[in-house]
């Protein structure tokens, strides 16, 4: 978006939420949905990226989302956050469009089950300024191990780890309960260790 049209983009009243736009742009008003995607388009576009690198193809899925988003936004009835909605929208027209193309992200990772797991500390190692090199390194490592998950510990790990959504959030999104969203992040988080844990203890 160019700075003048940033400056110039319509704005929501003070005050006026999610639900009231969603409201609104069920009576018709079209400029209230315009809002939500003013608000929410970079988000879901940083899902979506997660999902396919291309840059045009991100832009033409993230379309893709709003406008089956308004298409659908009668069945939109509040009982969750609009963006959690909107999320599970993404989500679903990226892994079908991976799909529809024969590139969905395939792999097998078998370790037991654990409602809690938390070793991205040592992740965060990677980013201290004089380890660039080594930085670069694990960040292929990380990306093509992501790439290598099975969807559903894909989809649980980025919607936590890169967007930072809530387990109650992720759980709504992927439709599943939120052991099992638990579950699913720890044995990403499992299998990402196991590749990555040798790289950093050789640091």
């Amino acid at each position: 978006m160019k700075p003048d049209e940033e400056h110039n983009r319509p704005t929501a009243p003070e005050g006026q939420t999610d639900l009231q736009l969603v409201r609104k742009a069920r009576n018709g008003d079209r400029s209230a949905f315009d809002l939500l995607v003013l608000k929410y388009q970079s988000r879901v576009a940083s899902i979506i990226s997660r999902y396919v690198y291309d840059n045009q193809e991100v832009l033409d899925l993230t379309q893709e989302t709003f406008v089956k988003a308004y298409r659908a936004v009668e069945r939109f009835r509040g009982d969750s956050a609009f963006y959690t909605w909107l999320y599970r929208i993404a989500v679903n027209t990226a892994k079908n469009y991976l799909e529809s193309r024969g590139r969905r992200p395939q792999g097998a990772v078998d370790v037991a089950d654990a409602e809690s797991f938390d070793d991205a500390s040592r992740l965060r190692d990677v980013a201290s300024p004089e380890r660039h090199l080594q930085r670069d390194q694990l960040r292929e490592v990380l990306e093509a191990t992501i790439d290598e998950l099975p969807e559903e510990l894909r989809s649980a790990f980025l919607l936590r780890e890169y967007e930072g959504l809530s387990y109650e959030d992720i759980a709504r999104i992927l439709e599943c309960p939120i052991g099992t969203v638990r579950s699913r992040i720890f044995r990403a988080r499992d299998a990402i260790d196991r590749q990555l844990g040798p790289m950093l203890e050789n640091a």
